[in-house]
């Protein structure tokens, strides 16, 4: 794998990395303190870092907020608790049923179930809000597709103009934007085709480039493309000396080259020049909206639409319910890929450790403000997913001890807690060994 080139390069992967999990961690251990204050039950201490003190402020209610000197966790250390991660329960003598109420040994089993789900809740709904509002300021296209500016392409004439609406291709109706990339694979593939278009109230045809030519939209952090000198509009216009004009020409020509390196010419709207660049794909697992996974060969380019079209806010139920639908094919995605690693269907490269993230990080705060805030929504559903396995140690391991004291009546004994803990510890250390080998050794 590529590592990072420079102590510039270092240390801004490290900001950004530290700047992520910090933010995931404070609204997920915000979520354990705030229902736990809601549910009567008192926060000691609420740390974000771990390790030596830098800074600390009691408030009025008896919790000291700090800041510790490694930006690697937190944590919110409840009254009764023995340690910051709410395991067994300190030596209190003397309390009176008020007091001790305020404890998280000593609150109904209610509080103290609904004080350990809030955490990863509290993940799951800092991602909705931020996939709502990327989705707010990016805003949706406009039905009918109107155009608001035009990709330029060096192989064919621009007939296209801003505020032309496309209503048909090749004689079939446009449909609406939800669909019309699954429109768009049933058209011929073909330099350009016959489009109808409203022009200042008037129809008429013309003739326009293939709707998503070979044209770079965006590169996907640690792929092949990823550390290029590609940009973003720029047009591919050969693959390995053969002229392509639509980007599942290039998408085929690069899923047949077996993981061969693949040449790519490419034209440069800003000069009009054209230069050769050498790619070797990486071979990738994807998650299909319908379940599962499709491995292909992958440069890490993403295309984009020839035209630039019209866009405007989405209501807020709109945007609300798109981050909704994505924390959920994000988890559904994991669930698929954690039973498809362990069915050896899919490498298990696909699990990343903290290097990997770091470097994604990195790459995500370098591509702008709104990728950046994309991959802190992705990862803070990631964290909230992995806290909720049913995992001594993690918050899906006390909520299962909660149902157990449910159902039974009472908790389990200190010692099965203390040793299933030991267990949850060692599982977790085996599995970040394995991810952190997966950084070194994966391609």
């Amino acid at each position: 794998m590529g590592f990072i080139p420079d102590f510039g390069s270092l240390a801004f992967t490290l900001v950004a990395f530290f700047a992520a999990l910090s933010i995931i961690v404070a609204i997920h251990e915000y979520g354990h303190y705030i229902v736990g204050r809601w549910s009567g039950i008192q926060a000691d201490v609420f740390s974000i870092g771990m390790g030596p003190v830098l800074f600390s402020r009691m408030d009025r209610r008896g919790t000291r907020w700090q800041i510790a000197a490694f930006p690697v966790g937190g944590y919110v250390k409840f009254r009764g608790d023995a340690n910051a991660a709410s395991v067994g329960q300190a030596d209190t003598p003397g309390l009176d049923a008020e007091a001790s109420r305020s404890t998280m040994a000593g609150a109904p089993l209610w509080a103290r179930a609904a004080t350990v789900a809030a955490g990863p809740i509290f993940n799951f709904l800092l991602s909705i809000a931020v996939f709502a509002l990327v989705l707010t300021i990016r805003g949706v296209a406009s039905d009918p597709l109107t155009v608001a500016d035009v990709q330029p392409l060096p192989y064919a004439e621009q007939e296209l103009q801003v505020g032309d609406r496309i209503k048909a291709i090749m004689g079939e109706p446009v449909p609406d934007v939800a669909q019309f990339a699954g429109f768009v694979e049933g058209l011929p593939v073909q330099p350009t085709l016959p489009y109808r278009i409203e022009r200042n109230g008037a129809e008429m045809q013309i003739e326009a480039p293939y709707p998503y030519p070979p044209v770079v939209g965006s590169i996907t952090p640690q792929s092949a493309a990823a550390g290029t000198d590609l940009e973003r509009g720029e047009v591919l216009i050969e693959v390995n000396g053969k002229e392509v004009f639509a980007f599942t020409q290039l998408r085929d020509a690069v899923g047949d080259s077996g993981g061969e390196p693949v040449t790519l010419t490419v034209w440069s709207p800003d000069t009009g020049d054209t230069r050769s660049v050498e790619l070797t794909p990486k071979r990738m697992d994807l998650p299909l909206p319908e379940g599962g996974f499709e491995t292909r060969w992958l440069l890490g380019i993403t295309g984009a639409l020839y035209i630039t079209p019209e866009r405007s806010a989405p209501s807020p139920v709109t945007a609300l319910g798109y981050g909704v639908e994505q924390v959920g094919f994000i988890i559904q995605s994991s669930l698929s890929g954690i039973y498809h690693i362990a069915a050896g269907a899919i490498s298990s490269c696909n699990l990343q450790g903290p290097i990997g993230i770091a470097q994604t990080s990195g790459a995500a705060a370098s591509a702008g403000a709104l990728s950046f805030v994309w991959f802190i929504a992705v990862l803070s559903t990631a964290v909230g997913f992995l806290n909720l396995f049913p995992i001594p140690i993690l918050d899906g391991g006390h909520l299962v001890f909660h149902a157990y004291e449910a159902v039974r009546g009472k908790p389990p004994s200190d010692q099965a807690l203390n040793l299933l803990m030991a267990v949850g510890l060692a599982l977790l250390g085996t599995l970040m060994v394995f991810a952190i080998g997966n950084d070194f050794l994966c391609p």
